[in-house]
């Protein structure tokens, strides 16, 4: 009999939570005020909100929770991601489609203020040339290598008035990020010949320096965003470690233009800055430090409440406090959420996770980088359903993401 029950009851345990994980993925209607807002213009970019406005007074600094100009008015974050130069084929997506100022303008027209501009180390390594093909919208980069078109969209984003963070985003250039050790963290040298790409600790602050001298004149490069998605093997990276590695870098960077921003990304894939509290990042120059995270629907696996998509909004925040925003409810310093996303037909998990998110950010005035303004990723054009304009790099998509966000980049408190 006992034998029975114990069978009947793991039978009913499995049941419910394949029942509760199917329900996850069932289809989202999206609700009355998503569906209005589709259905009108979207609303004009907030001038104010640009530092190319008169009101700004560069360099930025932070203060508490915020980053702010030398008068002290705050800076909202209000970022979206072009990614493209990290993958294989080194150039910011859309130049086959768009010239690269248009894209400014439509990154400007969406409201957004700031993009994240990753890169990989091979592309600073190799330099390639880039095949024609992928430039046609922009005749006048044909025969230049890819880090002379990466700081042509720099400057593009920069005469549009918006500005940019540069991120590291990956040693090998390839779509970022799995399981691969050899590009788990900043340096792979202890890996030998196992990595395809490799670099020492040195390397990856020598090309950093490569990059970002090349924006040492321009006042709307604001930031160096050092390294996305530290982890390590199976998350086994220590804050301590990297931490010393992030100031090292910062502290490189800094010597070349002290008014730079360096933002600091948590650890197991940029959701844990817990470790702060107990080991801050200290630079040679103040007010200086920009922490950042990254959340998604599937982020907070392996713990006992599951991943973001299944939480309710209690625990969500709960885990949100723990993980970064203990330092922006406390006023000790600035937090970016730099990547989060979602698909534009979202199963029921993605929605819930968003809501959550979104109910959050909005409560505390978040600073935030959307993932991503490119409809089409590299390589292989697939189509990128977490887009927010479509194929032709002009027409929003119009759907509850832009919604919230718009409202997201309004919150004042």
């Amino acid at each position: 009999m006992f034998v029975l029950l114990s069978v009947a009851f793991l039978g009913g345990l499995v049941t419910y939570f394949w029942k509760a994980e199917a329900a996850m993925y069932e289809p989202w209607v999206p609700d009355p005020n998503s569906r209005l807002f589709a259905q009108r213009p979207l609303p004009k970019p907030i001038p104010s909100s640009f530092l190319s406005h008169p009101e700004y007074e560069l360099p930025l600094r932070t203060r508490g929770r915020d980053i702010v100009d030398q008068n002290g008015k705050r800076f909202k974050l209000s970022s979206v991601n072009w990614y493209g130069a990290s993958d294989e084929l080194f150039i910011p997506g859309g130049l086959d489609v768009q010239h690269r100022s248009q894209i400014a303008s439509t990154i400007r027209s969406l409201g957004f203020n700031s993009v994240r501009l990753p890169y990989s180390d091979e592309l600073v390594m190799t330099d390639p040339p880039v095949m024609p093909h992928l430039l046609t919208a922009n005749p006048d980069l044909i025969g230049l290598r890819a880090m002379d078109i990466l700081e042509k969209c720099v400057e593009a984003l920069t005469d549009e008035g918006i500005a940019v963070i540069v991120n590291n985003h990956i040693t090998t250039a390839t779509w970022c990020c799995g399981a691969d050790p050899c590009d788990a963290g900043w340096a792979n040298d202890h890996l030998g010949p196992l990595c395809r790409v490799r670099q020492t600790e040195e390397e990856w602050i020598e090309h950093w320096e490569d990059v970002m001298k090349r924006f040492v004149d321009n006042p709307l490069v604001i930031g160096a965003d050092l390294r996305n998605e530290v982890r390590g093997v199976w998350g086994t990276m220590s804050w301590e470690r990297w931490a010393t590695a992030a100031e090292r870098a910062g502290n490189a960077l800094l010597k070349i233009n002290p008014k730079w921003l360096i933002v600091v990304g948590g650890t197991e894939s940029g959701n844990d800055l817990t470790g702060v509290a107990r080991r801050p990042i200290k630079l040679d120059v103040e007010n200086r430090v920009v922490y950042s995270a990254h959340v998604y629907a599937w982020s907070g696996w392996g713990s006992m409440e599951g991943r973001y998509s299944k939480r309710s909004y209690p625990s969500f925040v709960k885990a949100m406090r723990t993980n970064w925003a203990y330092l922006v409810e406390g006023n000790e310093a600035p937090v970016w959420i730099g990547e989060f996303g979602a698909p534009d037909t979202p199963a029921t998990g993605d929605a819930n996770y968003w809501q959550n998110l979104m109910r959050y950010l909005k409560s505390i005035d978040a600073d935030f980088g959307y993932w991503a303004i490119n409809p089409r990723k590299p390589k292989e054009n697939e189509k990128e359903s977490y887009s927010i304009v479509e194929d032709d790099w002009i027409t929003p998509v119009l759907d509850y993401r832009m919604k919230d966000m718009t409202e997201l980049m309004r919150v004042s408190l």
